[in-house]
């Protein structure tokens, strides 16, 4: 799950060596935490948060498959 939120992440952003995936594992859940450059963040949100509930919906669709709980949280530095 985390190389596809980076693959997904750098197809968007402008500075695509600046993407970082952090996984946070928990026994039933995992959460990753993404990182951009700071004048890509709001590519990454999108307007209204869209682009982040559809990055979210593939996680929750592909968790699922693996019985898996993951959030996805983006990080301003």
């Amino acid at each position: 799950m985390k190389e596809l939120v980076e693959h997904i992440a750098r197809a968007l952003v402008d500075h695509p060596e600046d993407v970082q995936v952090t996984v946070v594992e928990g026994p039933q859940s995992a959460v990753l935490e993404l990182r951009v450059h700071v004048e890509d963040l709001g590519k990454v949100i999108g307007k209204q948060g869209r682009t982040a509930k559809a990055i979210r919906t593939i996680l929750s669709a592909g968790g699922t498959k693996l019985r898996k709980r993951y959030t996805l949280e983006i990080v301003e530095d």
